[in-house]
């Protein structure tokens, strides 16, 4: 019987964004554990450091840097950062993102233009600033994200939704233009997911309905036909499977984490 290779992600270096908790630190704990060597990128820097901390690694083999996605320049200058330390970027994870609800006919242009420039504008950023290195290598995978927002549409989070669509159609477009480079491009849709972003969205319908907070968490796990909410380390698996080298043949893809909320096909 042919003995199958063990799934290694040895001398790649992956970025993460939105590093520092929730899913983000979770990838980084797998890619890490399959021998990559690991940039965590995040906004905050004291979350940054508790989170290398906490990874218990090698530091030789984690590296962090500091910055917003949706400032252009620093996301250049973050980049380069990385590569001084780890060498071109094989792989992307961008994972970084911001949820916030609003009524439509509530919200104003300031509010819609937030929404698209965390999620959507931010996620083009990062893969721009990082698809020479795959191109000159002949090789890379970016795995965007996303959400289940993207796939299907939830009231009182327009915008979101809208940035989360744009995701995905980026991803699928992306995905074709790269396919003949040895670049794979897909995204990871999870619904509710219980993170720091999910604690926001519970304060935010306690603040608005006056709902206790452990009810306001159960209706967002009713979403799910298993009746929970999806843990981040479920998500970091379906990201993890996308950036080995035995997923060349997944490509242009959304692969819900949803517990069957919103079925493919």
């Amino acid at each position: 019987m042919k003995q199958t290779a063990t799934p290694s992600l040895e001398d790649r270096h992956v970025l993460i964004t939105g590093a520092s908790q929730g899913i983000g630190l979770e990838v980084a704990r797998l890619v890490l554990d399959a021998g990559a060597r690991v940039t965590l990128l995040a906004r905050n820097g004291e979350r940054l450091a508790a989170a290398a901390a906490s990874l218990g690694a090698d530091a030789q083999r984690v590296h962090t840097v500091q910055a917003d996605i949706t400032d252009e320049k620093a996301i250049g200058s973050a980049f380069d950062a990385a590569r001084a330390r780890f060498g071109p970027i094989s792989i992307l994870v961008n994972n970084a993102g911001q949820a916030q609800s609003e009524r439509f006919d509530r919200m104003d242009t300031e509010f819609w233009n937030r929404m698209l420039q965390v999620n959507l504008t931010g996620t083009y950023q990062c893969i721009a600033a990082v698809l020479p290195d795959m191109l000159a290598q002949g090789w890379g995978r970016i795995v965007n994200v996303a959400s289940v927002a993207g796939l299907k549409g939830y009231g009182y989070v327009t915008a979101y939704c809208a940035a989360k669509h744009g995701v995905v159609g980026l991803t699928r477009a992306l995905a074709l233009e790269l396919a003949a480079k040895n670049i794979t491009v897909n995204a990871v849709c999870p619904g509710y997911t219980d993170t720091p972003l999910l604690d926001g969205a519970v304060a935010n319908m306690v603040a608005k309905t006056g709902m206790a907070a452990d009810k306001a968490k159960a209706a967002l796990a009713s979403n799910n036909p298993q009746g929970r909410l999806v843990q981040p380390e479920e998500v970091a698996h379906a990201v993890l499977w996308l950036c080995l080298p035995q997923s060349a043949s997944i490509n242009g893809q959304a692969v819900p984490v949803d517990g069957g909320e919103k079925m493919a096909g």
